[in-house]
């Protein structure tokens, strides 16, 4: 995997966005701001079909589903000096999750959205890529997911693509991230079996319920959304 920039090479200026999203940028300048920001917009369900709504349309809607708030942490913190980097969470499944990427220092973490508390942002604690996903590996599992690989994708080879501001959906986005090169994640099958029978179990006791028992917890970003 090619190695990641360490800041953006150059943001959009902000006068090319109204004044609403502007509000949005300058207020939140860090990954926990942002973070707590996407935790407070309701979940896009996609109630009237599949969406992949840029920034502009996640301000205009207020709500995101986990790749629009990957997008939307990228464009936010990219006025702050973050290249915007997507972390692509490959599945056996098929059903991936997408976070923002970011470092500290040498530390690597995220910003996310999920209907799975566990798939939330990460503190910056993690000295490798792989052991950032790992952190992912136990929350991933549900009745069909399990983390294959993961890839990370430059939001800036897009460009000029309008995946900041687009008042379409921007599907490029999606192809961009399909045809990432992935780097192959083995966890093993004894650790997804043990977890995978957890998971039933708790889910059978507690249908409504989203599970929050996973190790690893105090990395996880303060004030994420609890079911």
């Amino acid at each position: 995997m090619k190695a990641q920039p360490l800041r953006a090479r150059s943001a959009p200026d902000l006068h090319r966005f109204n004044a609403a999203e502007r509000a949005v940028i300058e207020r939140h300048r860090t990954p926990y701001q942002v973070q707590q920001f996407l935790n407070a917009l309701p979940y896009n369900a996609e109630p009237d079909g599949d969406t992949l709504r840029s920034f502009r349309g996640v301000i205009e809607r207020g709500t995101a589903h986990c790749l629009e708030a990957a997008l939307t942490a990228a464009v936010i913190l990219e006025h702050h000096g973050y290249p915007p980097l997507l972390l692509d969470l490959a599945s056996q499944d098929g059903l991936d999750h997408v976070l923002f990427l970011y470092r500290k220092g040498r530390r690597w973490g995220t910003v996310s959205r999920s209907r799975d508390p566990g798939l939330h942002g990460r503190k910056p604690v993690f000295s490798s890529l792989r052991a950032l996903v790992d952190s992912y590996f136990e929350p991933y599992i549900d009745c069909s997911g399990r983390i294959l690989g993961y890839g990370v994708a430059d939001l800036q080879d897009l460009d000029p693509y309008p995946w900041r501001s687009s008042v379409k959906n921007v599907w490029r986005v999606e192809r961009f991230l399909i045809e990432l090169p992935h780097t192959p994640f083995h966890g093993s099958d004894r650790r997804y079996a043990r977890w995978h029978s957890r998971y039933l179990a708790y889910r059978r006791r507690f249908p409504e319920r989203k599970p929050i028992y996973y190790p690893g917890r105090r990395a996880w970003t303060a004030g994420y959304p609890k079911r």
